[in-house]
């Protein structure tokens, strides 16, 4: 049987860089390694550390800056420090440079994800993706949001005109406010509060309100269902996600972010191989709470059109757009903080900036949240409400007195660290296991009296009786 030519594959011929690119590129390589080694140099030596230009950590560059203008601002008049405090200068500049700092991260992520999320759907679905505009299509975000802004924005008939303009706003101040207690290296936080768990909890629950107005408000029934979806569906993953939470609390004994990473950093322990079912119900509540696959309910578009933000267009549509994938690398940040070590990586950030071992668990938070939009199919809204109410909540109980318990064992029994951690480590991972499977069936689930259905389908007309005629075509 002759081989069709199309199926050759076709053979460029090898190029060579010649000796005029090879040589900017030698002495580049060169100035490269001896960076590196001057840089190794100091932080080995020790003339590094606490000091303003240590890059590993920019936190020290911003607490001299604090340090500088309280100077400056010492011999102020008395009447002016009654009024505004003695470090009212440095408490201004150093927020702006911190607020500053969490709009540009987000605005940048914002732009980077939405040409990152399509091209990796795009693999994952055998296909390119945006690849037109610019090269590799890095600028189809630009082309996006000038499409966006230019769009007409309709308000519906009979819709609350004041009401609706407010959720694409409000939707997007608790996606800012969440990075505030984040901890992107030991002095690196903009907000490091001793309850920053419960704040996360408080923030994160203020888009619930925004949604129920933004369906509410569109004086359409598609719209309001799914604003009612939404909303059940994010009150009742809270309650599984927030005992996840009470679990690493309960076991570092702070609910503060700073304090949960560098309990992990000083253990040499990561919280998620420690309890990997909190882990695991953290991240799906999560998804939960984003609205994203597998868990995207309120935009079921064969039942509810988009869910609460059907009646908007333009760049009111683009905002809501834009705060799901900022929620989205948020979830990631959170799941690197408290079950992946945060900015701590078993000593390598002493070598390493903190942030930027952060920034890559972020990536790797993200990419997984990509992967499973790319592969999984939505879950119906019994299945979903269900697995929260009669699953993830009562096998989360169990899992915080588990804790419970261990925590108490932990403070007193007088042996080295390593010793109790690494029991519990197996005695968790036994238990997710085993109640997984035991609650499973407890609820009655028994998947050898289920009979599996052939794919008599694909197998008559789909992808396997394509590939059958191209290998006779062969």
């Amino acid at each position: 049987m002759m081989r069709s030519a199309w199926l050759d594959p076709v053979r460029e011929p090898t190029r060579r860089l010649s000796p005029q690119v090879l040589a900017p590129l030698a002495v580049l390589l060169v100035a490269f390694l001896a960076l590196n080694v001057a840089i190794a140099v100091l932080i080995v030596s020790g003339r590094l550390d606490g000091h303003w230009y240590d890059f590993r950590d920019l936190g020290n560059a911003v607490q001299a800056l604090r340090e500088w203008l309280d100077d400056r601002t010492a011999d102020q008049p008395g009447w002016l420090s009654d009024l505004l405090g003695d470090h009212w200068l440095s408490y201004i500049v150093t927020a702006l440079i911190g607020a500053i700092g969490i709009l540009s991260f987000v605005g940048v992520v914002l732009l980077v994800l939405i040409w990152v999320e399509r091209r990796l759907i795009g693999r994952i679905q055998v296909r390119r993706g945006p690849n037109r505009v610019g090269p590799f299509g890095l600028l189809q975000p630009f082309a996006d949001a000038i499409k966006l802004i230019q769009k007409e924005t309709l308000i519906p008939r009979g819709a609350d005109r004041f009401m609706f303009y407010l959720p694409p706003v409000l939707v997007f101040i608790p996606g800012l406010l969440v990075w505030a207690p984040v901890p992107w290296a030991p002095h690196m936080s903009y907000l490091d509060i001793n309850v920053g768990v419960l704040y996360l909890i408080a923030i994160s629950s203020l888009s619930t309100l925004a949604i129920f107005m933004a369906g509410w408000s569109s004086n359409n029934h598609y719209a309001l269902l799914g604003a009612m979806r939404t909303v059940a569906m994010m009150i009742s993953y809270e309650i599984p996600l927030s005992i996840a939470l009470l679990s690493v609390v309960l076991f570092t004994g702070s609910m503060q972010l700073s304090e949960i990473v560098q309990w992990q950093a000083d253990h040499n322990m990561w919280l998620g191989v420690l309890m990997p079912l909190a882990l695991f119900t953290f991240f799906f509540s999560s998804t939960a709470e984003l609205n994203r696959t597998p868990n995207d309910i309120a935009e079921a578009e064969s039942e509810i059109v988009a869910g609460f933000h059907t009646e908007y267009s333009g760049m009111k549509f683009g905002l809501f757009y834009a705060v799901e994938l900022g929620n989205a690398v948020a979830v990631a940040a959170f799941v690197g903080t408290f079950f992946l070590g945060g900015w701590s990586l078993f000593g390598l950030e002493e070598w390493v900036p903190p942030y930027l071992v952060f920034a890559l668990k972020i990536a790797a938070g993200y990419f997984v949240l990509v992967w499973l939009r790319g592969t999984l199919p939505r879950f119906r809204l019994d299945q979903l409400m269900m697995f929260a109410w009669k699953y993830l909540i009562p096998i989360s109980l169990l899992q915080v007195i588990l804790v419970a318990f261990e925590r108490s064992i932990f403070e007193h029994w007088d042996v080295p660290g390593v010793i109790p951690l690494a029991l519990f480590t197996i005695v968790n991972a036994v238990f997710a296991v085993r109640i997984v499977r035991f609650w499973a069936r407890f609820l009655g689930y028994r998947p050898e009296r289920e009979t599996l259905l052939a794919p008599t389908l694909t197998r008559s007309v789909g992808g396997l009786q394509a590939a059958q005629r191209m290998r006779t075509v062969r």
